[in-house]
């Protein structure tokens, strides 16, 4: 196992320990054995597992190096597995509500015999709950809140998850002889921030056999259907995925179809339509005539010249819309005046800003995530640990800030990574907008973001108010995740988002487009106003270790969506760049 995953088994070992009421000391060990494991550099724990010097590091004893080494040698540990089975399943499924920690189960299963999601909410229902001590009207009305959020978003998938589900099958269709092509299509390909299923295209001209892998594949939970021109199946995550299996020569037109939103479907039909023309998924032909749709491009058979989406619009008198502007937001027009933005690549990302270490939330040190930026070809890495106000996170107080800035310092003077380090701060923004730090605090730093972590429920009038008076600070380099939503997890605060964005541009202060999979905030439905009004962007990841620094291509994705270009993303710009934009924000 690696550090990482060994930190984990760690900590749901603490809060399995906390459900079952064990003694705090004991829950602490594991919670702090943790943080430790994560502190440590993998190389130093393979060493000291394999020189039996695990018990030389402070806070971990016998037991818990003995666990440690078993982990890292075999993958699993005995004591966990009998742990998690000795707790009913029930009661590990109410973590996943919002606002219900371990200590709140155990009160709600002594007194109420709460054991499931349906019998917390029926005790929410008949206001059992607030009449608990420790509880009262407003927690129940969380817990309540957050069972309406798991139930409302429970058929929903995040990109990345689906994405990443969706990737081994699109290869494992390709590989597959009788298929001529094959792409997936939906609101995957479209990438949009959660995806409801999987749509899989495949031209061919021997179905059967391309059908009968679909279903026989590994990871496949249940199959829903199972024919020669569409087969479903429902995979271990509980996602949907569905295969259609085409002929080739409708392929094009049936790709068009199952990637365009429904307005994007209606425009283009539309526009046909104008020239005479009828579109659907199975051809494009002459809207006079006898016949279906389907039945006059199957007369047409192989006679049609558009063998690809390219000819496919450009039949239509339009240029090339990537599949991201689908939407059926102007892409339409724009395509048939020659203006659609070139869009941003990932290619073109040359660094990331908002980036965690241990030395707050984080699960990889320093050192780590300037390995892994660079192993990932970013020339510049910004770190931005949370500030001290985020006692949860473990926020940084003036003087461990102080201190990481003369180790960030020391490692871009060492020459031991290509990828230059930036020294900032992930400031929290007071409830009245000041800032965490005082101005003399983050004059010494390269640059700041700022961003709400608590007072989610204040006015949309004052959390505008607040969000403002942290952007006109003059030391505010950028904003972190503007509405502080969750996907699939729950709503942002209400804030003006228009209003932020003109104190924004009038202070020249960037916004993040914080591309981490669970937030993709500012939504990218804004960007495109907000950047021809002249608002830079930052795709950061927000990274809490090494694995997260990827995100920032889930945030390009998003960013296209939002009709971003290179032009009006910061974080393309070269580190010869950066520094002179951020010497130059100092300056002014």
């Amino acid at each position: 196992m690696t550090k990482a995953e060994i930190a984990h088994v760690l900590t749901e070992i603490g809060t399995l320990l906390e459900l079952k009421g064990e003694n705090p000391f004991k829950i602490r060990a594991y919670q702090t054995g943790a943080r430790i494991v994560e502190s440590l550099a993998e190389e130093e724990i393979a060493r000291r597992i394999a020189d039996d010097t695990l018990e030389e590091v402070k806070g971990i004893g016998e037991a818990l190096a003995q666990k440690i080494g078993e982990l890292h040698t075999t993958g699993k540990l005995g004591f966990y597995e009998k742990l998690k089975a000795s707790i009913p399943a029930g009661l590990v499924e109410l973590l996943q509500i919002s606002g219900v920690g371990p200590k709140k189960i155990r009160a709600l299963q002594a007194k109420l015999g709460v054991d499931s999601i349906a019998k917390l909410q029926a005790a929410c229902e008949s206001g059992a709950v607030a009449a608990l001590e420790g509880f009262g009207e407003k927690s129940q009305e969380k817990i309540l809140e957050g069972i309406r959020n798991r139930e409302k978003y429970s058929r929903r998938h995040l990109w990345s998850d689906a994405f990443a589900t969706a990737e081994p099958i699109l290869a494992g269709l390709r590989a597959l002889p009788q298929v001529l092509r094959a792409e997936h299509a939906g609101s995957l390909r479209r990438k949009m921030e959660t995806v409801g299923d999987l749509d899989f295209l495949v031209a061919t001209t021997e179905p059967k056999p391309v059908a009968d892998w679909f279903v026989a594949q590994a990871g496949v939970k249940e199959v829903t259907a199972h024919g020669e021109t569409k087969a479903s199946v429902r995979m271990q995550s509980g996602i949907q995925a569905d295969l259609r299996l085409i002929p080739p020569e409708q392929f094009v037109f049936a790709l068009h179809h199952f990637t365009g939103s429904k307005d994007h479907n209606v425009q283009m039909r539309h526009r046909a339509l104008g020239l005479g023309l009828s579109m659907s998924e199975w051809g494009l032909v002459p809207a006079e005539g006898e016949g279906t749709a389907k039945e006059k491009a199957e007369q047409a058979g192989r006679k049609t010249d558009i063998t690809s989406e390219e000819a496919l619009f450009k039949k239509l008198g339009l240029a090339f819309v990537p599949p991201e502007l689908r939407e059926g937001l102007g892409e339409i027009e724009a395509a048939e005046k020659g203006e659609l933005p070139a869009l941003v690549e990932v290619a073109d990302i040359r660094g990331v800003f908002h980036n965690h270490t241990t030395a707050s939330d984080g699960h990889n040190t320093l050192e780590e995530m300037t390995a892994a930026a660079q192993a990932l070809g970013l020339e510049y890495l910004g770190i931005a640990d949370h500030s001290k106000s985020s006692v949860q996170a473990r926020g940084l107080d003036e003087q461990r800030l102080a201190d990481q800035v003369a180790e960030i310092r020391k490692l871009n003077a060492s020459g031991k990574f290509k990828t230059h380090v930036f020294t900032g701060t992930e400031c929290d923004i007071l409830p009245d907008g000041r800032l965490d730090f005082a101005d003399d605090v983050l004059a010494g730093l390269d640059y700041v973001v700022v961003s709400v972590h608590s007072a989610f429920k204040q006015s949309r009038d004052d959390m505008t108010a607040r969000i403002i008076r942290a952007v006109e600070n003059p030391h505010t380099t950028m904003l972190g995740h503007l509405t502080g939503r969750l996907l699939l997890q729950r709503e942002g605060y209400e804030v003006d988002a228009e209003k932020v964005i003109d104190a924004a541009i009038a202070s020249k202060v960037v916004i993040e487009l914080n591309a981490s999979p669970w937030r993709l905030d500012m939504d990218w439905r804004l960007w495109r106003k907000a950047a021809e009004r002249g608002l830079l962007c930052a795709i950061n990841p927000d990274a809490h270790d090494t694995a997260g620094l990827a995100d920032f291509r889930t945030g390009v994705g998003a960013a296209r969506k939002g009709w971003l270009t290179k032009e009006q993303v910061i974080t393309t710009r070269s580190l010869a760049s950066i520094k002179r934009w951020l010497t130059g924000r100092k300056k002014g």
